[in-house]
């Protein structure tokens, strides 16, 4: 039911109880209940209502009126409360619009016993409800207290009315006091509907009086808020008078304007000399006759500043040139970056062709390679070479294109991309721009990061790019892009068609030993506050921390450990000056007159336990193992696989050792080629495989394997098994292979054969595509290695047995 009761409830008087009836016709009602006592105006619209009202005037007069727990249209029993309050008509009115307005005195409550008739009329059998005296001192107390607090809520709540005092001054019962003014409170219905239901009068006094506190404390609450807002009304007034004022006397002295006319001067004078064009210049100079008219308090007059003062930092005037010499780059990438031989002449290749057109319109680089190969170095001496700023964001993660193109104006705080906020800190419209981690962006419900950077790195659609912020053309098509990726596989291959890709493969034991030699160790004796001559490293030390603790493909982990041996060197010596010095002045006197030599014994010492452990060389000491030689982000390494067979119904292939799905793939292939090859030579027949099910294992089952290159590698595994023959001693293969036995090319040869050299193999099996990579290796790796190149897999199977 719709109907609602009035909110100005009166209180009738006490007289003695009427017989009430045994059964009541049930008025649902929504809004809130209403307690005994009161004489209040019930609105009634409905038909199932009317005739509620109908029945009740046929017979006795009394209705049960029941609050709804939920506005359903046809109520039922589970839809009202069980607790209600019984009341008689007094008058009734009828309405125009049909329905009618009936006034009620409400006498006393009652519980719903059982349901009669659940049409309508609803009619109920119910039990009245006594209220459970108490009286003790307890009751009078809160009886006072009651009044008192309500007393403070009606003198600062012009909402009660001078007879709603009147009538609760005049309440002499307790349980009355409480429901009355339970009835006026501003609480929730069903925190009256509890009220209604507590039979108890000190209870039901208690839960009221907790009601009158929450009450309190909004009204505390909402005269503060009210307090702070009009202060801070008057303040703005004031302030508003006093600049108008600070104006008068300005323009009578005739000093110079406010900062909001000076501001305009300054950001018309900048964009005149743009000489901006076309869109460009209606959008911004339609900006700047905005800018005037906003008055400093309006809160678009801040948005509208922040957008004139990106546009007139950007620059519009920089004329870009080519102004670097190939022999000054040389030296500068000589003198950054030790090794990387291929990768530099790549780079002066690409900056020689830049130097020649004189123009450098769509350059875009991709340098891809292992964490900590120095691709964000690379990326810093290429700008310095071409003496050009340099801007490095990351976008690794990434996955709004607004980190790119900006966010629209209309939302608070937004700014622009990264593109344009390089170009307003470099100043330039031909900087270098690092673009770090694109393999790592992913889209999402915010766009995708990949896409909005391919409209970037287009030359055809970057000389007229559009941040969503600036929404004005600019020009980027001169800027240096370089992007940086671990792989190549996370980015889109239209990205990848834009680019000019160059791979840094790493570094082999003996380069990150010099490149600890002429840069890590200096840099690290400078930061920890030693001289470059008081801490020497030998060699040995060096190649033990490249073996042992150091073996990714970068030198980041090298530089860590280097660091660690340092802190605990300075650690010691300070401590040992604490124990025998007073004064800590000549602490850095005393330390600084000992020089220090770090050999392998002071590695393992302050170093500790070895993280890869050298006394356990793999090797394929029996029949259905064998070697492989694998690339990880720590460099090389060997794998050693291992087979086994049992009898089975099922018979098949099972792999573990957590591979991937390209490497389960190339097991499936390789157990392919060995069964066909094993049926057609007559080492095993085809009810072999139907009996026995073949196991693949690859140790170290905790680090995940995947890679097109262990193929021939898994199929010489099997033909150990099935033979029953083992390997030749110190042979390590490598190589992908295909369906009919073709051995495929792989990547990553220099640090596998590195991996070999370090577990004593002797031989390695290549494809015969990877012959020409032999010339990138150097001579001291292959010193003592075999590399016999291979097209075939039956040509790998008759070698390594």
């Amino acid at each position: 039911m719709k109907d609602k009761s009035s909110n100005n409830n009166d209180i009738i008087g006490l007289p003695a109880e009427p017989q009430l009836p045994n059964k009541l016709s049930i008025l649902p009602i929504g809004g809130r209940p209403i307690f005994p006592g009161i004489f209040t105006p019930l609105m009634v619209n409905s038909e199932e209502d009317t005739n509620v009202i109908e029945d009740a005037q046929n017979g006795d007069g009394y209705i049960g009126i029941v609050m709804l727990k939920n506005d359903k249209e046809n109520p039922t029993l589970v839809d009202l409360h069980s607790v209600g309050t019984v009341a008689r008509i007094i008058k009734r009115i009828n309405l125009p619009d049909g329905g009618i307005n009936v006034f009620v005195s409400t006498i006393k409550r009652f519980r719903i016993k059982k349901i009669l008739s659940s049409s309508s009329p609803m009619v109920a059998a119910v039990d009245y409800l006594d209220d459970e005296e108490d009286n003790t001192f307890e009751v009078k107390a809160l009886t006072r207290a009651l009044m008192s607090e309500m007393k403070e809520i009606s003198e600062n709540n012009p909402m009660f009315s001078e007879e709603m005092r009147l009538n609760m001054v005049n309440i002499d019962h307790p349980g009355k006091i409480a429901d009355f003014i339970a009835s006026i409170l501003n609480i929730d219905k069903d925190d009256q509907q509890k009220v209604l239901e507590l039979v108890n009068v000190r209870k039901r006094m208690e839960q009221v009086l907790v009601f009158i506190k929450k009450e309190q404390e909004i009204l505390r609450v909402q005269k503060k808020i009210q307090t702070e807002l009009n202060d801070k009304v008057e303040k703005n007034q004031r302030e508003y008078f006093l600049r108008e004022e600070l104006k008068s006397i300005q323009e009578e002295l005739g000093i110079a304007g406010d900062s909001k006319s000076s501001d305009y001067q300054k950001f018309k004078a900048k964009i005149d000399s743009f000489n901006l064009e076309g869109e460009a210049k209606e959008t911004v100079y339609s900006e700047l006759e905005k800018f005037q008219l906003l008055d400093p308090h309006d809160p678009e007059y801040n948005s509208s500043r922040a957008y004139l003062g990106l546009v007139t930092s950007l620059p519009w005037n920089d004329s870009p040139a080519e102004k670097f010499s190939l022999t000054d780059a040389r030296k500068v990438l000589d003198g950054d970056h030790y090794g990387l031989e291929d990768v530099k002449k790549r780079i002066l290749e690409y900056l020689s062709v830049r130097k020649l057109k004189k123009d450098g319109k769509g350059s875009v680089l991709i340098l891809v390679g292992p964490p900590g190969v120095g691709k964000t170095s690379v990326g810093r001496s290429i700008a310095k070479a071409m003496n050009k700023p340099f801007f490095r964001f990351s976008v690794g993660g990434e996955h709004d294109e607004a980190k790119i193109k900006g966010f629209r104006r209309t939302y608070i705080g937004a700014m622009p991309g990264q593109i344009i906020e390089g170009l307003k800190i470099t100043k330039s419209k031909s900087p270098v721009f690092m673009i770090d981690e694109v393999d790592k962006m992913n889209a999402s419900a915010q766009g995708d990061p990949s896409a909005a950077l391919l409209e970037v790195l287009d030359p055809e659609q970057n000389i007229n790019f559009r941040d969503t912020y600036l929404d004005i053309p600019f020009d980027v098509s001169n800027v240096f892009f370089i992007l940086t990726a671990n792989t190549l596989d996370g980015i889109q291959q239209p990205l990848l068609d834009r680019a000019e890709i160059i791979e840094l493969s790493g570094y082999i034991d003996q380069e990150k030993m010099e490149i600890a030699k002429k840069y890590l160790v200096p840099k690290n004796l400078e930061k920890n506050g030693l001289k470059k001559s008081q801490v020497k490293f030998t060699r040995a030390a060096l190649s033990l921390i490249a073996t042992e603790y150091a073996r990714e493909a970068g030198v980041r982990n090298f530089e860590k450990c280097i660091d660690k041996i340092t802190r605990k060197l300075i650690f010691e010596q300070v401590l040992e000056f604490e124990s025998s010095e007073k004064n800590a002045d000549a602490l850095g006197s005393s330390v600084a007159k000992k020089v220090f030599n770090i050999d392998v014994p002071e590695v393992r010492k302050y170093l500790g336990k070895p993280v890869f452990d050298e006394s356990q060389i793999k090797t394929a000491g029996v029949a259905g193992t064998a070697i492989g030689l694998a690339w990880t982000s720590m460099g090389g390494d060997t794998l050693l696989l291992e087979s086994i067979s049992f009898k089975s119904e099922k018979g098949g292939l099972q792999l573990t050792g957590q591979m991937g799905d390209v490497m389960k793939e190339s097991a499936q292939i390789a157990m392919n080629w060995s069964k066909k090859y094993a049926i057609s030579n007559g080492i095993k027949d085809g009810k072999w495989f139907e009996e026995n099910t073949v196991h693949l294992h690859i140790p170290e089952g905790a680090t995940p394997k995947d890679g097109p290159s262990a193929g021939i590698t898994m199929a010489t595994t099997f033909m150990s098994l099935f033979t029953g023959k083992k390997i030749k001693p110190h042979l390590a293969m490598t190589g992908e292979l295909s369906l009919t036995g073709q051995v495929l090319p792989i990547g990553g040869l220099r640090e596998k054969t590195v991996a070999a050299k370090r577990n004593k193999i002797k031989t390695i099996i290549i494809p015969k595509a990877n012959e020409r990579d032999l010339e990138d290796i150097p001579e001291h790796v292959k010193k003592g290695i075999k590399f016999i190149p291979v097209s075939d897999v039956s040509e790998v199977i008759k070698l390594a047995f």
